[in-house]
């Protein structure tokens, strides 16, 4: 039986997107020179990753002169809640609650309790 694909982010679909945020629309040359260079990406798995982004529904393609030229479909803020949504229905039973009381058992520092207790009391 085939695996069902999934609609989130890898890593390396995500490093792409980052590009894209920031570029607005680049072509595949363009994503490559943008990626770190350590080990240098691959053109052709460059290239394939942004089909399978297209094939998500995270990209589009336009045609330019003989280049493809991609754009994001999905904002980074659109993608974090997809995924934040992702983690809590698969770790936390669906409870947003048991995701904030698991990141309140890691070490958080004086400055970010703060902030948080701030943005809960806005949110009242």
């Amino acid at each position: 039986m085939a695996r069902r694909k999934s609609t989130n982010l890898t890593e390396g679909e995500l490093r792409l997107m980052h590009v894209l945020w920031n570029q607005g629309a680049a072509t595949v040359s363009d994503v490559v020179e943008a990626l770190p260079a350590d080990p240098p990406p691959a053109y052709t798995t460059v290239l394939t990753l942004l089909r399978i982004l297209e094939e998500k529904g995270y990209v589009r393609h336009t045609k330019q002169g003989r280049a493809f030229v991609y754009e994001p479909l999905v904002g980074s803020k659109e993608a974090s809640s997809n995924a934040i949504r992702h983690l809590v229905s698969r770790f936390f039973a669906g409870s947003p609650e048991q995701l904030v009381m698991k990141l309140l058992e890691e070490e958080i520092d004086a400055r970010e309790l703060k902030r948080i207790k701030k943005r809960i009391s806005e949110s009242e």
